[in-house]
């Protein structure tokens, strides 16, 4: 059974012991290194009590050593609790005391933060915390001989790990994942991905978040892959180590590939290696799809990452273009009015709700009738529609909907006519004091919008508020790389 780490770390150092498993600037580590140093790292985590269910948070920017520590932790059945390096005090402390952290691994600094310091203000309320140590002096103990009872007794319905969610809205959620589940939910979307054995995976997302945990470390884990890692993304360095390391497949932030591509001439990095199925911008022009035609990944931290999807290299059939492909094998998905809770015909528009055994096991401090319908159920807030042959579109969160003369106005909905329009590039659409507003990249001008959009959309949905912007780099981003919603609302309030 390989639904726990440990199972596939042996698989692995026993199928393929040289290959590399992860490559950071400065270090790799192969399988075989990785089996060895994490059962050596586990054997002394166990002598300095740390056991099967024991919380273990984690401070520390991406690199091999997240890595080696990590696995050590979760191979026997320890619970990994990553933490975001961008945290303040008070949430460093929130967010230990959510999670019950019980032993703590941080890196002294890391930009600005300095993390010791930083617990100090706020560890008189933190009544679980037991041990703190840096990540350079970590215990040391007995050989690795020791460990074998302690991982064969991890079942993939053990906790593997708490993930805080970025947060779109409100405080981050601590949401629960075991074993068997996440890894479930990694391999389901394998294919999607385009990633097999022999892919050499580059991916800039932090690993303290599932889009790096599980798309990035889990992803190469459960293929037998290589990943490719840096702790600070940088054009130029990140181009030398993608050409360095002969990536294969580049994904992540598609923002981040279009910058990466406006700079590789003047860098000349070779960016040959580079499959169909990467972020497109960085690939040759015949290799590109047309706008529409290629599926975005839809998922989120409940689900353990994507959920729904198509081929990342193959076109979608031409009725299902913009949307986000079809639900993974072994998740449910059902579209339901928002305010009734019942399923909805194909074509409308509702609340996004999923079910099945890659979902998460809970949340931290909450019941599960708190957080599932009584079928199962869990409403993801998010919104969408099914097509007559079940692919999935995204119409952003439904706390993003308003309402214009009592009218539901969804924002997504508006911002792909908008796009559709000669000379629009992009757009993002938001509520303006119960009116729709509009910022617009593109070489147009508002009567010639106004007139476009008559064409395409009711006319409650027409915007009434304009912003025209030079380039995607004037649309307000957070650090995820989502819109800041609330940042477009207030520059188009100033209009």
């Amino acid at each position: 059974m390989t639904d726990t780490i440990d199972a596939l770390i042996r698989l692995h150092a026993q199928a393929q012991p040289g290959k590399p498993m992860v490559i950071d600037p400065d270090q790799q580590l192969s399988y075989a290194e990785l089996d060895a140093g994490t059962q050596e790292l586990a054997a002394a985590f166990v002598a300095a009590g740390i056991g099967k269910g024991a919380r273990v948070g984690l401070i520390m920017p991406n690199s091999v050593e997240w890595v080696r520590i990590a696995m050590a932790i979760t191979r026997i059945g320890a619970v990994l609790v990553p933490l975001s390096t961008l945290l303040a005090a008070p949430e460093l402390g929130a967010q230990l005391r959510v999670a019950s952290v019980q032993y703590l691994i941080t890196v002294e600094e890391f930009r600005g933060h300095r993390y010791l310091d930083d617990l100090s203000t706020v560890r008189a309320d933190l009544p679980a915390l037991r041990v703190v140590w840096t990540a350079d002096q970590l215990p040391s103990g007995p050989g690795p001989g020791g460990i074998d009872a302690v991982t064969a007794a991890v079942t993939p319905s053990d906790t593997l790990a708490i993930m805080f969610t970025s947060g779109s809205s409100g405080p981050p959620k601590g949401v629960i994942h075991s074993h068997g589940n996440a890894l479930r939910a990694v391999r389901s979307g394998l294919s999607a991905r385009c990633v097999d054995a022999d892919t050499r995976l580059y991916l800039p997302m932090p690993f303290f978040w599932v889009g790096g945990f599980g798309s990035g470390i889990l992803t190469a884990l459960s293929a037998g892959a290589t990943l490719v890692t840096e702790q600070i993304p940088r054009p130029e360095t990140t181009l030398r180590l993608v050409e360095r390391e002969r990536v294969t497949l580049f994904r992540g932030w598609p923002d981040q590939a279009e910058a990466l591509a406006r700079q590789s001439g003047a860098v000349g990095a070779d960016l040959s290696s580079l499959r169909p199925g990467s972020l497109e911008a960085l690939l040759p022009a015949e290799q590109r799809a047309e706008p529409g035609a290629r599926a975005k990944l839809l998922g989120m931290t409940e689900s353990f990452g994507p959920y729904c999807g198509f081929r990342a290299d193959t076109d979608m059939p031409r009725s299902a273009w913009g949307s986000c492909g079809k639900p993974f094998e072994g998740m449910q998905l059902r579209i339901v009015d928002p305010d009734t809770g019942e399923p909805v015909p194909a074509g409308t528009i509702g609340m996004i709700q999923l079910r099945g055994p890659h979902m998460m096991r809970g949340i931290c401090r909450r019941s599960r009738e708190e957080l599932f319908t009584p079928d199962g159920y869990y409403p993801t807030g998010d919104l969408g529609h099914l097509d007559d042959d079940g692919f999935l579109f995204f119409h952003g969160r439904s706390d993003d909907m308003f309402k214009v003369s009592g009218a539901t106005v969804y924002p997504s909905e508006v911002e792909q006519a908008l796009r559709t329009i000669d000379g629009v590039d992009n757009a993002c659409v938001a509520d303006v004091s119960g009116a729709v507003g509009a910022i617009v990249v593109g070489d147009v001008t508002v009567d010639q919008l106004r007139a476009a959009a008559r064409d395409r959309l009711s006319a409650f949905k027409v915007p009434t508020v304009w912003l025209l912007v030079a380039s995607d780099d004037d649309i307000p981003r957070k650090a995820t790389g989502k819109v800041d919603v609330a940042k477009v609302r207030a520059l188009l309030a100033a209009q």
